[in-house]
C-alpha cells in the first residue's frame, strides 16, 4: 500500500460527510425508533444508513478490500485488506443527545492496522493516522502526555454493557483508582477516548468486551502518537482483541498491575 496519506485524506472527507449526516439526523431524532440488539446495546436506522453510505464510498475507493462492520451491511470474502467500520460509535450517547459520538473507519491488512480516521461531529474534530506517518487532529500533529505515574493521571474507566461479567472488575478498578488518580471519567465512545489518549487529553483508557470497529482506528492513533496499546494481560492488542488498555506508555505497566488484581472473565 503506497499512498496511505492520500487515502487517509479521502477517508477524512468521507468521515466528515457521514458526521454531518449524523448531526442532521440528531436534530429530529426520536429515541423510540431505536432497537435493542443486546441488553442496553442499541441500533437505529441512523447507524444502518450511515454504514451503508460509508461502505459504498469505501468500496469505490478500494474495490479489492473487504469489510468488518458493526451493523453487518458488508462482510469479508477472504480479502487481505479490510475496512473496519463503526458508523456511529457512542450510539447510547446519540440516542440521548449527549456528546460525544463519532464515526470510526480503519483500514487493516488482516490484523495489521494501516490507517485510521475518527470524526467527532459534536466538536467538529477529525483525528487521523497512517502507519509510520504519525497521528494528527485537524492538521496538527498530536502526541501523548508525559505523565509517569497513576497519581497524576486523568483516565477513562469505561463500563461495558455486560454488567454481570464485568461488575467485579469495575468495582475493583473504581476502588483502587478513585482518589488515587487525578480523575476517573466515562465517555461512552471507545474510539474517541482512544483519540483523546493520543492527543494528550487523557493519560489512559481501558474497556472490555469491545468490537474491532470500536478500537481499530483509535488504537493506531495512540501508537502513532507515541503511546502504548495492549490487552488486559499486557500482550499486543491486535485488531479484534476485545479487552484493551491504552496509555501514554509511562504509566502502562502500573495500570496493568491494577487490572491484573481482578481480571474479568475474558
Amino acid at each position: 500500500m503506497e499512498h496511505l496519506k492520500e487515502l487517509t485524506e479521502q477517508v477524512c472527507r468521507l468521515a466528515r460527510e457521514t458526521g454531518a449526516y449524523l448531526k442532521a439526523e440528531r436534530r429530529n431524532f426520536r429515541p423510540e425508533v431505536a432497537e435493542e440488539k443486546h441488553e442496553h446495546d442499541y441500533v437505529s436506522y441512523v447507524d444502518r444508513e450511515a454504514e451503508r453510505r460509508i461502505v459504498g464510498a469505501l468500496h469505490e475507493l478500494l474495490p479489492e478490500a473487504g469489510f468488518v462492520t458493526e451493523e453487518g451491511t458488508a462482510g469479508l470474502k477472504g480479502e487481505e485488506l479490510r475496512w473496519v467500520v463503526d458508523p456511529l460509535d457512542g450510539t447510547t450517547n446519540f440516542l440521548h443527545n449527549h456528546a460525544p459520538y463519532c464515526v470510526s473507519i480503519a483500514l487493516c491488512r488482516r490484523r495489521e492496522r494501516l490507517m485510521g480516521v475518527v470524526y467527532d461531529p459534536c466538536r467538529e474534530e477529525c483525528f487521523y493516522a497512517w502507519k509510520g506517518g504519525g497521528a494528527w487532529m485537524e492538521g496538527e500533529r498530536i502526541g501523548v502526555t508525559a505523565t509517569q505515574g497513576l497519581e497524576g493521571a486523568l483516565m477513562v474507566v469505561e463500563l461495558p454493557y455486560d454488567a454481570e461479567r464485568y461488575r467485579p472488575t469495575a468495582l475493583h478498578l473504581l476502588e483502587r483508582l478513585y482518589g488515587r488518580v487525578a480523575g476517573v471519567r466515562m465517555m461512552g465512545s471507545a474510539a474517541l477516548a482512544l483519540c483523546y489518549v493520543a492527543a494528550g487529553r487523557l493519560d489512559a483508557w481501558l474497556e472490555a468486551y469491545i468490537g474491532p470497529w470500536d478500537m481499530a482506528a483509535g488504537a493506531l492513533m495512540v501508537e502513532e502518537a507515541g503511546g502504548r496499546v495492549t490487552d488486559f494481560l499486557g500482550r499486543e492488542a491486535e485488531t479484534g482483541c476485545h479487552h484493551i488498555v491504552a496509555t501514554n506508555g509511562g504509566l502502562h505497566q502500573e495500570l496493568l498491575q491494577v487490572v491484573a488484581e481482578q481480571l474479568p472473565r475474558l
